[in-house]
């Protein structure tokens, strides 16, 4: 097990009241660790806390929102140690190419991208301070599977998790030194209010229970990548892999057999 991982720590997750970002909580508060639990909604937060009182302080906040993270990076000084951020907060919308319109290629950059990077700039801070008490620190950031195949409908969602993964992985060089480790989590199909409203099949779908274990047996064990279902990851990245003229087809296809299928519900 990890040295972060090996007793209880106090640790910053957003996106904290449903989905993924429930289940982790859950799973973390489990094994005993303190949560400062960030999201938008008070009183899911409230009731997330009512489970574990001693364990959970209640940071609301838009991560989108300077001012409401400003309110949230004070919260995380005053209970430092905190050596454990998952930024989990994200949106998934998608584009009706008909009616094409760029408001959702910029809410699925603002929210993804921007909040997250807000996030960092709230609590890199205290990562910092830990680390100058001599104490392990990570920053978790969850992206998607999604960027390795351009899916039809996902050019926003796709887009912004792409430069997620791009932004961790550049963070992750720039902090080598000052030895906060960062972990970018990538899923696939997870069932989740969000892929709730999916009018399409989607293989290999998980439990976000399953998905929270998954994100914590990984962190335990130090891992900068965590990624899964592996038979999904791995048949996105295949199929990356291949030449750009048959990807385009591929995903021409299944973009096509999409739209078909969502007329024939209309």
């Amino acid at each position: 097990m990890s040295e972060l991982m090996s007793s209880p720590i106090k640790i910053w997750l957003t996106g904290a009241t449903s989905g993924i970002g429930y289940a982790l909580a859950q799973a973390l508060l489990d094994e005993g660790h303190h949560l400062v639990v960030t999201g938008r909604n008070q009183d899911a937060l409230d009731e997330l806390a009512s489970k574990a009182k001693d364990q959970v302080t209640t940071a609301p906040a838009d991560t989108t929102s300077r001012d409401d993270l400003a309110v949230v990076r004070g919260q995380l000084q005053q209970l430092e140690p905190l050596q454990l951020a998952i930024l989990n907060a994200g949106t998934c919308e998608y584009l009706d190419v008909a009616e094409y319109s760029s408001d959702v290629i910029e809410k699925n950059i603002v929210t993804n991208v921007i909040g997250t990077a807000r996030s960092v700039e709230a609590v890199l801070p205290s990562l910092r301070a830990a680390r100058a008490k001599g104490l392990p620190a990570r920053l978790v950031i969850v992206s998607s599977s999604a960027w390795w195949f351009p899916f039809g409908r996902a050019e926003g969602y796709g887009a912004s998790k792409a430069a997620l993964t791009y932004f961790a992985h550049s963070l992750r060089a720039d902090l080598a030194a000052e030895g906060i480790g960062v972990t970018v989590v990538s899923p696939g199909f997870v069932k989740t209010p969000l892929t709730d409203r999916n009018d399409f099949p989607m293989p290999f779908l998980i439990s976000a229970e399953d998905a929270a274990d998954r994100i914590v047996k990984g962190l335990k064990k130090d891992r900068a990548e965590i990624r899964f279902p592996k038979r999904f990851t791995w048949m996105l990245r295949c199929f990356g892999a291949l030449p750009q003229p048959l990807i385009d087809r591929m995903a021409a296809s299944m973009a096509g057999n999409q739209n078909r299928k969502q007329e024939e519900k209309e």
